[in-house]
This record gives C-alpha cells, sequence and structure tokens, in this order.
C-alpha cells in the first residue's frame, strides 16, 4: 500500500508501519512516507502479515515518526479503521490555520500537503485525497506526493486508481523504491495479482538494495513464496 510526501523531501508514502496483523499492512513512516483476496491471497496473506508486521509501505520518512494506516485483507475494507493502532486525531485549530495559509498562498503547495498529511494521519483518506491533489496541481513532478495520493487510493478501495497514480510517480522517478513497494502491494492484495507483486518487489532488490524498502521486499518475497512456491516464480528473492 505512505512512500506522504512532497514539501518534505523524500517521503512518499511509501513506507508506513504495515499493521493489522491478519487484517491489515500498516504505513510507517514520519508524517513531518493495501487487498482483497481470493483463496490464493488469503492463504499467502497470514503469513504474510505475520512476518512483515513492521514493514514500510508508505513515504512519509521525515522525522522518523511512525505513522498509522490500514491496508485491510477484506475484499472492500481498504478504508477500514479496525486493528491495532489508532488513527491520530486531527488537530482542528491547525487544519484552521494550515486552509487559511492556503487561502493566501494560492501558489503554495506545502500547506495543502501538510493538510493532506494531517489528513492522513486521522485516516480521513478522502480528504487527504483532496489536498494531495490540489498541492499536485502546483507541483506536479513531486513523486512523494504522487505516491501518497496512490496510496489514498488504495485506503479508499479504489486499487486501480492507486496503480494508476503509482505509474505518474515512477514516470517521474522510475528508481523510486517506496512507489514499488507500494505497486507490490496493492498487486497482491488489492488485484491479486501475485506475478505482478512479485516483478514490483524484485525491482526493489534491484534498484535499492540495503535498503529498508529492499529488507521489506525480500521479506515480502519470502513469505509468498513460502505460502505458495509458484506465486514467486523459480528465483530466489534476494538473488
Amino acid at each position: 500500500m505512505r512512500s506522504r510526501s512532497a514539501t518534505r523531501s523524500s517521503r512518499a508514502r511509501s513506507s508506513s508501519a504495515l499493521r493489522r496483523s491478519s487484517a491489515s499492512i500498516s504505513k510507517c513512516y514520519d508524517r513531518r512516507l493495501r487487498m482483497r483476496s481470493d483463496a490464493i491471497a488469503y492463504g499467502i496473506a497470514g503469513v504474510l502479515f505475520g512476518l512483515i508486521a513492521g514493514w514500510i509501505i508508505g513515504s512519509q520518512q521525515a522525522g522518523g515518526r511512525p505513522l498509522p494506516a490500514a491496508a485491510p485483507q477484506q475484499p472492500t475494507a481498504a478504508g477500514s479503521t479496525q486493528g491495532t493502532t489508532r488513527a491520530a486525531v486531527l488537530d482542528e485549530t491547525q487544519v484552521n490555520a494550515l486552509k487559511s495559509v492556503a487561502d493566501r498562498e494560492a501558489s503554495n503547495p506545502k500547506p495543502r500537503v501538510e493538510l493532506a498529511n494531517l489528513y492522513f494521519d486521522a485516516e480521513r483518506y478522502d480528504e487527504a485525497v483532496k489536498w494531495y491533489t490540489d498541492a499536485l496541481k502546483l507541483n506536479p513532478n513531486d513523486a512523494n506526493v504522487s505516491t501518497d495520493l496512490g496510496v489514498c487510493y488504495y485506503y479508499t478501495n479504489q486499487p486501480d486508481k492507486a496503480l494508476e497514480q503509482f505509474d505518474k510517480s515512477l514516470k517521474l522517478d522510475p528508481k523510486h523504491a517506496k512507489t514499488l513497494l507500494n505497486v507490490g502491494i496493492v498487486k497482491a492484495f488489492g488485484k491479486q495479482d501475485l506475478q505482478g507483486a512479485t516483478e514490483a518487489w524484485q525491482q526493489v532488490l534491484e534498484i535499492a538494495p540495503d535498503t529498508p524498502e529492499a529488507q521489506a521486499a525480500k521479506r515480502a518475497l519470502d513469505s509468498l513464496q513460502s505460502a505458495h512456491p509458484g506465486a514467486a516464480g523459480t528465483q530466489k528473492p534476494g538473488s
């Protein structure tokens, strides 16, 4: 399913701690960085979630504070708030202050990104979509914000739109590891495309070895291969 975003230099919510054990993935990454299942995917999900509960998929790593987020495996629950980690409480005072700044500074994407991040943390993804979209209109070349928007689409049961948005992120930065990590998650659990997920995670290993994203991708590939050997092909993850 973070890489959060834009004006926060390298954080495309392509990294949020995967949570909700058997029911969801958690997105971790500081805020200042998703899964329908058929019979095969359900079998894989139990193993996968168990091994990568601390995975990062969002893109909000700027300061290091982990943020809660959900990536449920139920067919229609991509935006579910169930889980072991609570959504952040929305600070209305900060929201109003940022909206005032956004109104005054029509060409500044930063307050819009900050608003989107606040709504994301509160798991109010529809509102986060609005503000990420507005920010991208002002700064369309920010791959981090683009990926965070894609993660929001996933959380709102729109895996196809999520993948389309990730494609846009990869056009901006073909080696954006956090985006590829999220592509694998959405393909595996949102589209039941295990082969596509495998390819995305293997790309992470190739382009960003020795990174947290590569470690997460390898764990996912190992879990996938253990649960369903044929799904990951014949290549040994990490080879």
